[in-house]
C-alpha cells in the first residue's frame, strides 16, 4: 500500500468538494423561509450568538424585501457574518436554541438566511458602512484572521489607520487555511477579506511573522497600539513510537494543504486511521475519504457522549462512509520499511470526569490493531508558548493572558482569539475583535 494522488477523474474533485450546504436558489424561497420566523421578543437565537447578531431584525427584513438593510444589521454585528453563514456550528448556537425545536419542529434555517443577505452584499460590494476622518492614530494587529480583520474593520471604522502583519500570503486565517474546502472556499475567503478591508485605512503586510522578520517592540515602538491576534496552529503530537514514520501527518498541515494546492496533487491513503473527534477530525477524515480513500476510521478515546463535535458533523463523517471506533487510543504506530502499516491502539474505559467535566478514559489493558498506510492526527492545537513567553507576555500554558478589556501585562500591547482562549469557533474570535477594539479605542482616548 502507498500514498496516491490523482486517483479520481478530475470532474469528481469539483463533485465531491462542491457546497455541502448550498444556498437559497431564489428570492421567493428566502422569503417563505423568513415568514416562518416567529420573531420571538426575548429571542432565544440572538442570546446565542457571541456577535450577538440581531436575527429577528434581520429575518424581518429579508421578509420585507430589504436586503441590504438584512446585510447591515449582520455586518454591524459580524464583520466575517458571510463566512460564519457557512462554517458556524449553528446547530449547537442559533440554530440549536430556536423555539422552533421545544415545537420539535425544524428549526429556522438562520445561516442559509444570513448567508443570503450577507453573500449579496459581498457581490455588489455594497458599502454599508462609513470611515470617520483619520485620527491620526496608528494600530499594528498581528494576524489576519477572524480576529484581526474584525478588530481592524471597528478601529478603521474609527478612523484609526490599520497595518495587519500575516504570516501567510494571503488573509483569513482559519477560514482560508484551517476548513474543509467543501464549506468554504479559498476564493469566496480572498473576497470576504477583501469586502472587509474595503472600507479603507486597512493594509495587509502579507508574509510577516512575529518572532522571525517582525518584532513585538519594534511595532511598540511605532504604532499607539499593538493587537496580538496570532492564533494556535502548532499540532498536538501524540507521544507514541512510529510518528516519524512516512504516512503519519497532523490534521493541520493536511488541510493546509489540500487549501492550499490542487486536489489532485493531494496524496492520500488507501486505510487512513484519524486520531481525535473534533471538527479538524472530522473535515480531515471526510476530505480524505472524499479524495479517493478505500477506508477511513475516526479513532476516538472516548464514546460519543464526550465527543467535541457536533452530532451533525458526526453524521456528515457518516454519510462519507467513515467507520467510528469509540474508546480506543492510540499506543504504537507500526511501520515496515520506513512506512506506516499499522496502528495499535489501547481499548478504553470511561473513569472519573477530569478539569474538561468529561469522563477521564482509562485503559482496559487490551489491544486492537489496525491496518492502515496512513495516520492523521487530529489531538488539538497548542499555543505558540515560546512566541509568547519570548514577547514577556504573561501566559496559561502558553496561552496570552489578558482582563476582561483585552490589555495584556504589556503597555499598548492588546489580545484576543485563539492565542487567548486555545481555539474556539470563528464566531468566536469575530467578538474577541471586537472587544479589542473597543478596549483600543479606549486606551487611544
Amino acid at each position: 500500500m502507498a500514498l496516491k494522488n490523482n486517483r479520481l477523474e478530475t470532474h469528481q474533485y469539483s463533485e465531491y468538494f462542491t457546497d455541502i450546504h448550498p444556498p437559497f436558489e431564489t428570492f421567493d424561497a428566502a422569503v417563505i423561509e423568513a415568514n416562518r420566523c416567529l420573531f420571538c421578543y426575548d429571542a432565544p437565537c440572538m442570546k446565542s450568538c457571541p456577535t450577538s447578531i440581531d436575527v429577528p431584525k434581520f429575518i424581518k427584513q429579508i421578509a420585507t424585501e430589504n436586503i441590504k438593510g438584512s446585510a447591515h444589521t449582520i455586518l454591524s454585528s459580524n464583520i466575517m457574518g458571510a463566512g460564519c453563514s457557512k462554517v458556524c456550528p449553528v446547530e449547537k448556537l442559533c440554530e440549536g436554541a430556536c423555539v422552533y425545536n421545544l415545537m420539535h419542529e425544524k428549526p429556522i434555517q438562520i445561516a442559509k438566511l444570513q448567508r443570503y443577505s450577507t453573500e449579496i452584499a459581498i457581490e455588489n460590494q455594497w458599502q454599508l458602512f462609513s470611515r470617520k476622518p483619520t485620527s491620526g492614530k496608528k494600530v499594528a494587529i498581528i494576524g489576519a484572521g477572524p480576529a484581526g480583520l474584525s478588530c481592524a474593520h471597528m478601529l478603521s471604522r474609527e478612523g484609526i489607520d490599520v497595518t495587519i502583519y500575516e504570516k501567510e500570503s494571503k488573509g483569513g486565517g482559519l477560514m482560508t487555511y484551517g476548513i474543509a474546502a467543501y464549506k468554504v472556499t479559498p476564493q469566496f475567503c480572498e473576497d470576504e477579506v477583501n469586502y472587509i478591508t474595503s472600507i479603507g485605512g486597512i493594509e495587509i503586510k502579507y508574509n510577516h511573522e512575529l518572532g522571525k522578520n517582525l518584532l513585538l517592540d519594534a511595532l511598540q515602538a511605532e504604532y499607539d497600539a499593538v493587537y496580538l491576534a496570532f492564533g494556535i496552529g502548532l499540532a498536538r503530537q501524540l507521544d507514541i513510537s512510529g510518528e516519524e514514520l512516512e504516512g503519519v501527518e497532523d490534521a493541520i498541515s493536511f488541510i493546509y494543504d489540500l487549501r492550499s494546492n490542487e486536489l489532485s496533487s493531494i496524496a492520500v491513503g488507501d486505510k487512513v486511521a484519524v486520531i481525535g473527534m473534533g471538527m479538524t477530525a472530522i473535515d480531515a477524515a471526510t476530505q480524505a475519504k472524499r479524495l479517493g480513500a478505500k477506508e477511513v476510521t475516526l479513532v476516538y478515546r472516548r464514546t460519543q457522549e464526550e465527543m467535541p463535535c457536533t452530532e451533525h458533523e458526526l453524521n456528515i463523517a457518516k454519510l462519507d462512509g467513515c467507520r467510528i471506533i469509540w474508546l480506543a487510543s492510540p499506543k504504537e504506530i507500526v511501520g515496515r520499511e520506513g512506512k506506516v502499516s499499522h496502528l495499535v491502539c489501547e481499548i478504553m474505559q470511561l473513569g472519573p470526569a477530569d478539569s474538561s467535566g468529561r469522563r477521564s478514559p482509562v485503559s482496559t489493558g487490551e489491544t486492537m490493531t489496525l491496518e492502515v498506510d496512513m495516520v492523521i492526527k487530529a489531538a488539538g492545537q497548542m499555543p505558540y508558548e515560546h512566541l509568547v513567553k519570548y514577547n514577556k507576555l504573561n501566559e496559561n500554558k502558553g496561552k496570552v493572558v489578558i482582563n476582561d478589556k483585552a490589555v495584556t501585562n504589556v503597555n499598548g500591547v492588546f489580545a484576543g482569539g485563539d492565542c487567548v482562549n486555545g481555539g474556539k469557533e470563528v464566531v468566536d474570535a469575530v467578538q474577541a475583535g471586537k472587544d479589542g477594539a473597543a478596549a483600543i479605542l479606549e486606551f487611544l482616548k
